[in-house]
């Protein structure tokens, strides 16, 4: 079906492409930050376990709107294990850290989200895409909170 929406199949195609891949790090920063919802212990288990939770009930909500914003560009959002870490750059975790630990490498999580989505601002502000745009400047916002939130836990 012929999609005219007032952004060029090059730019929409560029746009999905790039989403795919914010989505498959936000997929994987979710599954990690649940994991570690369940598993941290140790003094600050009661404050992590809140906050782990809050930030990946945040995620759920996040990955379901990007891979929308896929599907409204007229592309398919990848959905599977093997399609996430073949596009994701958040490394798997497969152990139990410390709760210190688990929160270094969360906010080394959010930082790459952070990273990845501001280089997507570019090409979308040259595409006219504006409801990308949006996207992208709402999860840049709201991973530099999530990492500040982490980073306080280590002051």
């Amino acid at each position: 079906m012929n999609i005219n929406i007032g952004i060029d199949i090059k730019h929409r195609k560029s746009m999905a492409a790039g989403l795919a891949e914010l989505l498959a790090d936000s997929y994987s920063v979710y599954l990690k930050t649940h994991n570690f919802h369940w598993n941290v212990t140790g003094p600050m288990f009661a404050t992590l376990h809140t906050l782990f939770e809050q930030q990946y009930t945040e995620l759920a909500t996040a990955v379901d709107e990007i891979a929308e914003r896929i599907r409204a560009l007229g592309e398919y959002a990848p959905g599977s294990y093997s399609q996430f870490s073949q596009l994701s750059k958040v490394p798997e975790e497969t152990g139990i850290p410390v709760a210190e630990q688990m929160i270094r490498t969360l906010v080394t999580d959010q930082e790459t989200l952070i990273r990845r989505a501001r280089a997507l601002t570019s090409a979308a502000d040259e595409a006219g895409d504006e409801a990308t745009l949006d996207i992208l400047t709402r999860r840049i916002e709201a991973h530099e909170k999530n990492a500040w939130m982490l980073r306080s836990h280590l002051e």
